[in-house]
């Protein structure tokens, strides 16, 4: 039972007849009832008029079997509740007028989460909001695996959504290295896993996840000023890091070039004393004024 309805449950073609030649035969029977009912009113004769009654039938009947499809469309066919096949291909057909005939786009559609609050991988409060772009691959799946796809995608995305936000840090934490993919800093590697996941998702509706991507990622309101307070001041250290580490370099450069160069000759106490100077010029944020020494360091 397991397997028959797997089997039923994919995509299959089936063939048409062309609409043209269909509303062809059907104008035909429409005209020779029309002649027929003339007949029987000329002739006051009631075999005409049954005989009219007989071709206006099947040509009313054979009227809902016309439909149309525009590309990148697809009409599911079903026979008394029996799935029968999908028609893809453009233009304007005739089938079984018994066939009902849902049509269901396959068009690349878009969907803009809301956003959600939710905790990170280090129970942090976050925003966080995604855009899907995606796409029917499976009428079949689409129209009988599911209640109503599109209401599937919407909620099987916002859970997606959730679990990835749950799966990732939001950004690396104080003493942290940077090899930790992170959802602010591994946006590429984050995007992926989210459409993995979309993916295994959403195809059990026949639908195919083509993109991806976070479109609002921040700290909930009552955190975010503490931490971009954190982040400021992280700021401020790394880059005192790199001013003192550059400002010992050109230090380190000037004794090595005077005493080369044997410009002055210092004794270890000058060397200080310039060593002091220097950093002092070097890592300070004002404006430093020089003060000429007419004098000696030594009394």
């Amino acid at each position: 039972m397991t397997s028959s309805n797997s089997t039923l449950n994919r995509e299959r073609s089936i063939g048409t007849v062309p609409g043209i030649a269909m509303l062809a035969i059907v104008l035909l029977l429409a005209a020779a009832s029309a002649a027929q009912f003339v007949r029987a009113v000329r002739a006051d004769d009631s075999g005409p008029a049954i005989l009219g009654a007989t071709l206006l039938v099947p040509a009313i009947l054979m009227l809902s079997g016309f439909f149309t499809l525009q590309p990148n469309e697809g009409r599911v066919l079903i026979l008394f509740g029996d799935y029968r096949g999908t028609v893809r291909r453009s233009g304007f057909h005739w089938t079984n007028p018994f066939f009902s005939k849902p049509r269901i786009s396959l068009r690349a559609r878009n969907l803009n989460g809301d956003k959600l609050k939710v905790n990170d991988r280090r129970g942090n409060p976050i925003e966080i909001a995604a855009a899907i772009v995606w796409h029917v691959e499976d009428t079949a799946q689409a129209a009988f695996d599911v209640d109503d796809f599109e209401q599937y995608v919407r909620i099987q995305s916002e859970s997606a959504v959730r679990h990835l936000a749950s799966s990732f840090a939001y950004d690396h934490g104080e003493g942290e290295e940077g090899g930790e993919v992170t959802l602010r800093s591994g946006v590429d590697e984050v995007s992926a896993t989210l459409r993995r996941e979309l993916q295994e998702r959403l195809g059990k509706a026949g639908v195919h996840v083509d993109e991806a991507r976070l479109t609002h990622l921040a700290y909930a309101p009552e955190i975010a000023s503490a931490m971009l307070r954190r982040q400021q001041a992280e700021a401020v250290i790394a880059a005192r890091q790199k001013i003192v580490h550059g400002a010992v370099t050109m230090v380190e450069m000037a004794l090595q070039q005077l005493a080369a160069k044997q410009v002055v000759v210092l004794d270890e106490e000058r060397k200080a004393a310039m060593v002091s100077n220097l950093l002092v010029v070097l890592c300070g944020e004002a404006e430093v004024h020089p003060v000429v020494n007419t004098g000696t360091l030594y009394t």
